[in-house]
């Protein structure tokens, strides 16, 4: 068993002996998916960690209890907080989607995860045909997702938040109609949002709830920016005559079967070419250490995929 571990840098290094694994759980090899919580995980994992959950290949072996037939299916899984990073990885029954055919390995670990967020975001925030949405944070993998859904949903207006010019038009031709920067400013920007789906949280949050129309609502998925100040909801208070909503949403709440659900679904539509996968590189396992370097530094556009093997398919 290769593994690649959190060590004393906070960064992916190292090997660790082969780990025991049973009961109602499959082996497989192929590849890792690699975004923003185990680039946090990196940080918050004692030393000998495996990372990586977001995984998909090819099973190899079925656990106790596990039906033979799985073998040899190629499929997309869930490790929990850990053990992606590894070939093989064990990965428990009930998080296994089969793939279809024409979607390969990279492109199911780029969807797996990514694709239920936006869903389920979209879901939380009440998003209907019609309105404008804007997505703070769009250029990671829920991000550009979320963009494409609202987009097929039929939003007036899909805005997005980014750090550069060139992201910005990578995102225009995934569906996004606006590009602001950071702070939600631009030429073109909306008069006002009906729904936000926001990615990075962080100080800046509650300036955006200037943005919201009357009864807008606002879903924060995740927080590569930190988290927000403490006083956020006073700033929504300040605004109680226009009835604006907020909300959290993790997909750690969503039931295994409506997980599965969607991720069937969109599997599908991504071979159609209805939702489109966006790869920055695949790197080998071995080099995990350098795909966090990048993702630190801010440069990856979409997401990391690690390969244990050669093959991607």
């Amino acid at each position: 068993m290769r593994s690649w571990t959190t060590s004393d840098s906070s960064l992916p290094g190292g090997r660790c002996s082969p780990s025991g694994w049973g009961g109602r759980r499959c082996r497989w090899r192929r590849c890792c998916g690699c975004c923003i919580s185990s680039a946090l995980a990196a940080y918050g994992f004692k030393e000998g960690h495996i990372l990586g959950g977001d995984v998909a290949g090819t099973v190899a072996t079925a656990g106790d209890g596990v039906d033979s037939a799985w073998i040899g299916r190629r499929v997309r899984g869930f490790t929990g907080t850990g053990g992606g990073y590894a070939e093989p990885a064990a990965i428990p029954v009930q998080e296994i989607v089969p793939l279809p055919a024409g979607l390969s390995a990279v492109d199911a670990v780029t969807l797996g995860s990514s694709g239920v967020v936006a869903h389920f975001g979209l879901s939380r925030a009440s998003f209907t045909s019609g309105e404008t949405v804007l997505v703070r944070g769009a250029a990671g993998s829920i991000g550009i997702t979320t963009v494409q859904l609202a987009a097929r949903g039929g939003a007036a207006a899909v805005a997005v938040t980014t750090s550069s010019t060139e992201r910005g038009r990578r995102l225009r031709t995934l569906g996004a109609t606006h590009v602001l920067d950071r702070s939600g400013d631009g030429e073109d920007a909306p008069t006002g949002d009906d729904v936000i789906i926001d990615v990075a949280a962080g100080p800046d949050m509650p300036s955006f709830f200037d943005r919201l129309n009357p009864n807008g609502r606002m879903v924060v998925v995740g927080a590569v920016a930190g988290r927000p100040p403490a006083d956020s909801g006073m700033r929504m208070m300040a605004e109680f005559h226009t009835s604006l909503s907020f909300s959290t949403f993790s997909a750690a709440g969503i039931t295994v079967t409506d997980r599965r659900a969607v991720r069937t679904e969109q599997f599908a539509a991504a071979t159609r070419g209805e939702i489109r996968t966006v790869v920055h590189e695949p790197l080998p396992l071995d080099r995990a250490a350098v795909a966090h370097r990048k993702m630190d530094t801010g440069e990856v556009f979409a997401r990391i995929v690690l390969t244990p093997q050669s093959r991607t398919s």
